[in-house]
């Protein structure tokens, strides 16, 4: 052999080579008119193969999902009581943006598609529930025994994906022009200060402690500052906001 010889193209797993064929299918021939007969033809592997990597065709459309749902979870229960919970959830819904991002090209097709086809929207929706409950389930264990832990965490948990999920959209819009990530961090930190309470930092933890408030705080004055046109519900929030109340 010459040693000029180029060496041939590695295949791709099979896996790749599935959603590769499957993707080419659905902008050749539309997502209803593929079969998965079609796609395992066209990757040169058998039905078994199919199934073994996707239970249904659905799932072929969105094969980063369950790995990323697994890194959000684990990036969750890593968390320790030092973690500000509003900015932990936040940092966990950033990883659904890295991986668009990682693939630009793919998932703008691919929110193209699922604008198309009414199934295809309805699972992404309930693909998007799946982080929103793992957002939640973290968020309530953080806010476990306070007044309304529940309803706050789960209130968090979808401000966060309505947020991320704005800015991401908008990047899709786009073609993926643009820098997402500015957008997301955007989007996130309007939730970070509209949610984020003193008594959930870790400084504030550190001065209070297990049992309470610090007694050397007692004499503390709070000055709030409103609008004499300002409703008292707001002021009432503003000032419950300010001494970390719930």
């Amino acid at each position: 052999m010459s040693s000029s010889s180029a060496a041939p193209a590695a295949k791709p797993p099979i896996r790749d080579a599935l959603v590769a064929a499957a993707f080419r299918l659905f902008l050749e021939r539309g997502y209803e008119q593929t079969t998965v007969d079609d796609i395992v033809a066209l990757a040169g592997v058998g039905r078994r193969s199919f199934f073994r990597y996707f239970p249904s065709k659905e799932d072929v459309v969105f094969p980063d999902h369950e790995g990323c749902l697994a890194d959000m979870t684990a990036f969750l229960a890593a968390s320790g009581a030092e973690h500000e919970p509003v900015r932990r959830v936040c940092d966990a819904a950033r990883l659904v943006l890295r991986m668009y991002a990682e693939n630009t090209t793919f998932s703008v097709q691919r929110y193209r598609l699922t604008r198309q086809v009414p199934g295809l929207r309805a699972y992404e929706l309930s693909v998007v529930w799946r982080y929103e409950r793992a957002l939640a389930e973290y968020l309530r264990g953080r806010f476990a025994g306070r007044p309304d832990g529940t309803l706050r965490a789960d209130v968090i948990a979808a401000a966060v994906v309505a947020a991320h999920n704005n800015a991401l959209r908008s990047w899709l819009r786009s073609e993926g022009r643009g820098d997402a990530g500015a957008a997301v961090d955007h989007a996130l930190g309007y939730v970070q200060r509209t949610y984020t309470r003193p008594a959930d930092a870790p400084a504030a933890r550190a001065r209070t402690g297990a049992a309470g408030a610090d007694p050397r705080e007692a004499d503390d004055v709070l000055v709030l500052v409103a609008r004499r046109d300002a409703p008292l519900w707001r002021v009432v929030q503003e000032l419950e906001t300010a001494l970390g109340r719930g």
